[in-house]
């Protein structure tokens, strides 16, 4: 069943304007510095972001070129999601095993989800990075998540693309100021944070740098909502954004229960899963404080806040377990033993529930379509 993302499409401006300057770009880069470049260039991003803006009004169909840097654990699922709605993507990675079992991986998704291999064919890889961003009108960076590796790849993109192009960093926790720092055209680069698996959990936090513009801003948010997206913007650069922070903060709670010999991590589980996880769906942290009432969640803070863990450092038993090789499934151990036919259960079972809750079809009628589901639940 198409999705209404792939119905509509994407509103942004393609044409020839953009295509020459892609060609001079790469001509004149030889003889210019990228400052000069930017200075020169400056007048050109006023006007683009003008002409994007009215072209994304006007409501004409376009399909941009994406590239994708990471054909890994998150790059390979971003790049599925715009190919899905119809953008040519270009995938590069430094591991040629990773580029040649892409185009499997995404095959497996699709198949999951009832979709065509058609998809496939917008996907090309290509070992040099210079091929994969030739003509991108946006570039992803999805690499690991290490803050080095990443400054080096946006300062090298950020040479090699024309000034107009949108550069977005893929990170869940890294600062955008840190990946964006030796770059010259600080204003054009962004965060982006998807969720895994990207091509199913539904939202995107888009993330404002300290020197990002705001028209990279709109247009990284208009385009991921053209893809069947939910996307918010993140308006202040903090390390975690907005989801990382509520969720690590739970985590940490969690693990200091468990250190100080509360409960053990089977019993954390379980009443997580079996109390507040089955409303955090339909309400959020918010609602649902207004929904108990502000008075008694006053009550409860001042009884709760002054035990809560304040070292302000990962716990003891999570560095010691990191110490130890304990680091969960991938090595059969963590606050659980695993096996490989455990892992592979609750993996199945994960996105089975991913594919339920949040991917419409005829087979499934009762899960929420992405491109109409609200920021907030079913409180007004």
């Amino acid at each position: 069943m198409e999705s209404a993302a792939i119905v509509r499409g994407c509103c942004y401006p393609i044409g020839l304007r953009r295509r020459a300057l892609h060609a001079a770009w790469h001509a004149l880069k030889g003889s210019y510095s990228s400052a000069e470049l930017a200075v020169g260039c400056a007048d050109h991003w006023s006007d683009w972001g003008e002409e994007m803006a009215s072209t994304a009004l006007n409501g004409v169909e376009r399909r941009d070129v994406i590239a994708v840097v990471g054909a890994g654990l998150m790059g390979h699922g971003i790049a599925q999601v715009f190919a899905a709605a119809g953008h040519s993507v270009r995938v590069h990675d430094s591991s040629a095993a990773a580029l040649a079992s892409l185009h499997e991986r995404v095959g497996l998704n699709l198949d999951r989800l009832g979709l065509g291999a058609d998809i496939l064919s917008k996907i090309t890889t290509h070992r040099r990075l210079e091929e994969a961003l030739l003509g991108a009108d946006f570039v992803c960076e999805a690499a690991l998540e290490d803050a080095k590796l990443k400054q080096d790849l946006v300062a090298r993109i950020d040479r090699d693309v024309a000034t107009e192009v949108i550069i977005a960093t893929n990170t869940s926790s890294i600062p955008i100021a840190t990946v964006a720092e030796r770059c010259e055209q600080k204003q054009r680069v962004i965060g982006v944070h998807w969720w895994n698996p990207p091509y199913l959990i539904p939202l995107v936090e888009v993330i404002q740098g300290d020197e990002t513009a705001m028209r990279t801003v709109q247009w990284t948010l208009e385009l991921v909502r053209s893809v069947g997206k939910l996307a918010v913007h993140v308006r202040r650069d903090v390390p975690g954004f907005i989801g990382n922070r509520l969720l690590h903060a739970m985590w940490h709670e969690a693990i200091c229960l468990v250190q100080s010999g509360v409960c053990d991590a089977e019993t954390v589980d379980l009443v997580v899963k079996n109390s507040f996880g089955l409303r955090s769906a339909v309400l959020g942290p918010l609602e649902n404080a207004d929904l108990v009432g502000l008075d008694l969640t006053l009550e409860v803070h001042e009884q709760i806040l002054p035990f809560l863990d304040r070292s302000g450092a990962p716990e003891p038993l999570l560095r010691q377990k990191v110490t130890n090789g304990e680091l969960g499934m991938k090595t059969g151990r963590g606050f659980y033993s695993w096996t490989p036919e455990k892992e592979r259960l609750v993996r199945e079972k994960l996105t089975n529930h991913l594919v339920s809750a949040c991917h419409p079809s005829k087979d499934n009628p009762a899960a929420e379509s992405l491109s109409h589901r609200e920021s907030s639940g079913i409180l007004p």
